[in-house]
């Protein structure tokens, strides 16, 4: 099968792979898979139904939020519980450079687990600065200094990258300053672009030959735009790619969250996303919902538009896709449990 351009990064609603879930794994727009932690049953389990998705689409993205702290999917049955990253940023504060080795085997630690059931990327670093006023950032983020959270996420990015995993930072340009969850509602700051691009932006431009994927905000900034980051042009082709020159893949945040409705229903707001400059796009959690209607409508959706014009498939954007694969096998699990390097790692968590 010739996909020209396969955008879209969906979930499956169970611990197994059902029919709809095959049918729409082998749709021609389908990138991807994310897991939450209701997927997860054991490691055999899970590395049993990555082993189906690359039979079924060896090209697929297998994807996971594996952050550490709040936001790790993956908890029992071996997989190591890593702390929450302004961890490592407080321990920065009395011994910086024990702070990028921790940051560093946290990385590693994350992307040799996922890599030995066979995951291929984990949305992570956020990069994102801590303002201490953000309710879904909090803790996640590594520091309120920009060249702080900048070498940490880059030692983070190292240790996935030894891990054989490439990166993706979020939430560009910033999510940390606004107050509101784009989770359940809509996220403004109100400050200015220079403002922003002297601060919170910083990491994407200093480590823009770091990152591989970049994750944009579901946050309005109305003194920029009108739209979320995720649906701006000016955002994304004029400042992230024209400005910071940066070349790796942009993924849209979830298409269902309460922050992406200024766009529109997740169709519109994927055709949006597409146009402004993101690659691949994500829709979470809606297959659970009416036997999965809302991931069939965006796939039909997007589909349909495609053959009307309304957005035009882009090789680039395959590319870059693909470019997020590993490109080297992953250790089984027990090979990986005898690594010197790996133990190592666990050793140097903070």
């Amino acid at each position: 099968m010739t996909i020209a351009h396969a955008p879209v990064i969906l979930d499956i609603a169970g611990t197994a792979l059902n029919d709809d879930d095959r049918r729409r794994l082998q749709h021609p727009l389908t990138g991807g898979l994310i897991f939450f932690t209701r997927n997860f049953e054991s490691r055999r389990q899970i590395t049993e139904v990555c082993a189906e998705v690359k039979a079924l689409r060896p090209d697929l993205l297998i994807t996971i939020d594996h952050e550490g702290g709040r936001v790790q999917r993956f908890r029992r049955d071996g997989f190591t519980h890593l702390t929450a990253m302004r961890t490592i940023g407080e321990l920065w504060m009395t011994d910086a450079m024990r702070a990028v080795d921790a940051a560093t085997a946290s990385g590693y630690v994350i992307g040799a687990e996922l890599r030995a059931c066979g995951v291929d990327l984990t949305w992570a670093p956020v990069v994102d600065l801590d303002h201490a006023r953000s309710e879904v950032i909090g803790d996640r983020a590594f520091h309120r200094d920009a060249r702080v959270a900048s070498l940490l996420a880059q030692s983070f990015m190292l240790g996935l990258l030894r891990a054989g995993m490439n990166n993706c930072a979020k939430h560009f340009p910033a999510h940390g300053y606004a107050i509101a969850d784009s989770h359940v509602a809509r996220a403004v700051d109100t400050r200015s672009l220079k403002a922003i691009l002297a601060e919170d932006a910083m990491p994407y431009d200093w480590l823009s030959t770091a990152i591989t994927c970049v994750m944009p905000a579901h946050v309005t900034f109305p003194k920029v735009d009108e739209f979320p980051a995720g649906f701006s042009s000016r955002w994304l082709k004029d400042i992230l790619r024209g400005r910071y020159r940066y070349t790796g893949a942009i993924c849209c945040d979830d298409l269902s969250m309460e922050g992406a409705r200024i766009a529109g229903n997740p169709v519109a707001g994927g055709i949006a996303a597409l146009n402004a400059g993101c690659d691949l796009v994500l829709l979470c959690n809606q297959s659970k919902v009416d036997n999965g209607r809302p991931v069939d409508e965006l796939l039909d959706g997007l589909q349909a538009a495609l053959e009307q014009g309304r957005w035009q498939a882009d090789a680039a954007s395959e590319s870059r896709r693909l470019d997020l694969l590993p490109q080297s096998a992953p250790k089984t699990w027990d090979e990986l449990m005898h690594e010197a390097a790996y133990t190592h790692a666990l050793e140097r968590l903070p």
